[in-house]
């Protein structure tokens, strides 16, 4: 259930960037979102829709692209990607692991349409 504040100041983050480039049309949201991030896609996919109607993002797409899970080992220092959901470092065996990759959750960028487009020929 917290995709929908966190697709409201997704949503307000578009529009106010909109406004400061002059206007026009939000067609494309690009997000990156890490396996720790708890944000579910569709979630969000779900009140991007009902949230931008009539407003200049109507109509726009998310495009999501997922980060790798990365794991630092805090016994030996190795940085590893875990295979499945086994969490020992891959080098010693061991459980004290830290994340360093894949909490990510971050707007990465905004297409817009020009608000004026220029005149033909």
């Amino acid at each position: 259930m917290h995709e929908l504040p966190i697709t409201e100041n997704l949503l307000e983050l578009a529009l106010r960037s909109a406004a400061e480039a002059g206007g026009g049309r939000i067609t494309d949201l690009h997000l990156v979102i890490g396996p720790l991030s708890g944000v579910v896609d569709d979630s969000v996919r779900f009140y991007w829709k009902i949230l931008t109607e009539g407003t200049v993002a109507e109509g726009s797409r998310l495009h999501f692209q997922r980060t790798e899970l990365r794991l630092e080992c805090r016994d030996c220092g190795t940085r590893f990607r875990p295979p499945d959901e086994d969490y020992r470092c891959t080098v010693c065996g061991s459980l004290q692991v830290k994340a360093v990759g894949g909490t990510e959750f971050h707007l990465e960028a905004i297409d817009l349409e020009s608000a004026d487009p220029l005149p033909p020929g």
